[in-house]
Formats: C-alpha cells, structure tokens, sequence
C-alpha cells in the first residue's frame, strides 16, 4: 500500500464532492463541496495542494453493465482538463457504479433529511469512492482504476 495523502472527486453537473484519506491510505473522510462553474478546477488543484494529495482518484459513472455513456465521456474530458491542470500530480478514474446511491442511503440512516442531505450527498459520495480506491489497493497492491494520460499538443 503506497503511502500519502488521496484527493477523490465525486463529479456532478451542479456540485462536486472531495474527499481525502489520511496519509496511510486507510481512512476517506469528507472535504468540502466545491459548485460546478468558473474556478472550480482551479479549486480542486488547491485542494490537492493544501492537502499535500500524491494523486486524485476521478469517479467513473458506469451503467450497471459496465458500459460508459454520455455522464461517463464528461467526467473523462473533465478529469483531462483536471490532469493538466495538477500535472505532475497522476489522476486515476475509479469506477463510481451505485456511489450515490450508497451515499444517500448511509445519509437517511445517519437521519440526514431533505436540504441537509442534499448540500453533503456529493461530498459522502467522493468518500465512498475514495474508501473503495484505498480498499481495492490494500487487497490487490495494485493502485486502482486508470491513470488518466495527458495528451500533447
């Protein structure tokens, strides 16, 4: 298991959820809710920053089959977008399937209702990619997903 800090991005089309894992990779908590529009890649290259990340795990939204569509080809012009932006910093692409989904559910038993849920949904959605990222890499002692590579120019 590398060691180091972990930024994990939950992609919306209105909000985006970060959370971080505490520099022995065993831990995701949440960070902050950043709105989706102008400086919002700005403000998660800061977050790696201020937080010291080694990488930033991307969700993938994949159907349930595995297929990737139109939700699936924005989040990967995104995390490019992203990727040359933090440069040097890697960004990985981690399957997301039923992220928010859980999030929600762990949300409403925790008692969390309407407005309260919604404004944390993203950020308890970036937190169950980002454990899944550091659990499949402690069992496989692989990093997960996909790197994403920058193009030139």
């Amino acid at each position: 298991m590398r060691t180091g800090v972990r930024l994990a991005v939950d992609l919306g089309d209105v909000r985006i959820g970060v959370a971080t894992s505490d520099p022995s990779g065993l831990l995701a908590t949440p960070v902050e809710t950043v709105r989706r529009g102008p400086g919002d890649l700005a403000r998660l290259a800061a977050l790696a920053q201020d937080h010291g990340a080694i990488e930033i795990v991307v969700g993938l939204p994949r159907s349930l089959s595995g297929l990737e569509g139109p939700a699936a080809v924005k989040v990967r012009t995104v995390a490019a977008e992203l990727a040359r932006l933090v440069a040097p910093c890697p960004v990985r692409l981690v399957d997301e399937r039923m992220t928010t989904v859980t999030a929600e559910r762990v949300l409403r038993d925790r008692g969390k209702k309407g407005a309260k849920r919604r404004a944390v949904v993203d950020q308890a959605a970036a937190v169950v990619i980002l454990q899944h990222a550091l659990d499949s890499e402690r069992a496989t002692g692989s990093a997960p997903g996909e790197i994403v590579e920058l193009s030139t120019p």
